[in-house]
């Protein structure tokens, strides 16, 4: 994180002094918590990775990744439409698994995981097909696709709210030919992203861009543009994880992090009647919200890149979890 800081302010001749400072007063924290674990409060992976961007802002580096952003949305939008096209080509059946294996392909595309952030520093040829081919093969550690491809042969869903995590290949090659899917079938489409930067997620300011530089590409996406049946909204957060409860705060070290849900989210959720929720990586997936029951149908799907989860979950580097849930009949 601090070679990324200084290489993101390289015309700024004492970002190295300030990523150093970053360096201690993270350090510091951290090695209170080895012998106070609840110095601050709660402890916990969201708080961990709170503090670590509350740190980064202190001394002003609100956005490390921007220009590793700007290079992977620019490499991936060259190849949007060679995907989307592929896709087309399947049979229905094969389509869902090709759609489904290019989401959790593009989950791979994390620079907050060192396995991955090694593999993206050694080869800058690592790509979208290399990442499928690191995927862990069918049955997945967590594997519920059966349950949802019964679930796709019914009637479209009303309005899947899509809480999304990186930039580049992951929401451009991953989650936009998916949700085109939902699209076609009928399914309004909400796609929450961050309000603020953290690691290389996409932010809404972000997804702006990228919406009309595909919308510009795709007649499919224009339309849902044009006619509001695809919405991007801020979900309000600027960290890793996903808080999804409303108004409420929690204290993280010495300051106060706000964890709520946006407004306006809450609000368009309300009025488009959603009925899917997918929630996407690590961060928001597994380390926040494993456990969480939702009122209407869910996917929480990611990538393990950490060694140290997947051992956790019973798994190895690169196990998948598809988790789909449907809320128990009152």
């Amino acid at each position: 994180v601090v070679k990324r800081a200084v290489a993101s302010q390289k015309d700024q001749p004492e970002a190295v002094e300030r990523a150093e400072k970053f360096r201690q007063k993270y350090r510091h924290k951290l090695q209170t918590l080895r012998h106070q674990p609840f110095a601050y409060g709660s402890l916990t992976v969201r708080s961990l990775l709170d503090t670590r961007e509350h740190c980064l802002n202190e001394f002003n580096f609100p956005d490390p990744y921007s220009k590793i952003k700007q290079k992977e949305n620019d490499m991936a939008l060259k190849y949007y439409l060679k995907v989307v096209k592929s896709v087309e080509e399947l049979s229905w059946e094969q389509r869902q698994f090709t759609l489904v294996k290019g989401l959790l392909a593009g989950n791979v595309f994390d620079w907050g995981a060192k396995a991955v952030s090694d593999v993206l520093e050694s080869d800058p040829d690592f790509g979208f097909e290399q990442a499928k081919q690191q995927l862990q093969e069918r049955p997945w550690l967590v594997d519920a696709y059966n349950q949802w491809i019964e679930r796709m042969k019914g009637p479209p869903h009303k309005c899947a709210l899509f809480f999304v995590d990186n930039s580049g290949i992951d929401i451009i090659l991953g989650v936009f030919p998916f949700i085109r899917e939902l699209l076609i079938r009928g399914t309004e489409v909400v796609l929450a992203s961050n309000s603020s930067p953290a690691l290389n997620d996409v932010t809404n300011s972000e997804l702006q861009i990228l919406t009309e530089r595909i919308a510009a590409m795709d007649p499919v996406i224009q339309a849902a543009l044009k006619e509001d049946r695809l919405a991007l909204v801020q979900n309000g957060s600027s960290s890793p994880c996903l808080d999804l409860r409303y108004n409420t705060f929690s204290p993280i070290g010495l300051f106060v992090v706000f964890s709520r849900l946006d407004k306006v989210l809450a609000t368009v959720v309300r009025e488009r009647g959603t009925d899917l929720v997918i929630i996407e990586g690590m961060g928001r997936a597994i380390h926040t919200n494993y456990y969480a029951m939702l009122s209407c149908e869910s996917l929480k799907l990611a990538v393990i890149k950490n060694s140290w989860l997947a051992e956790r979950l019973g798994g190895k580097i690169f196990s998948v979890v598809f988790k789909y849930e449907v809320p128990p009949k009152s």
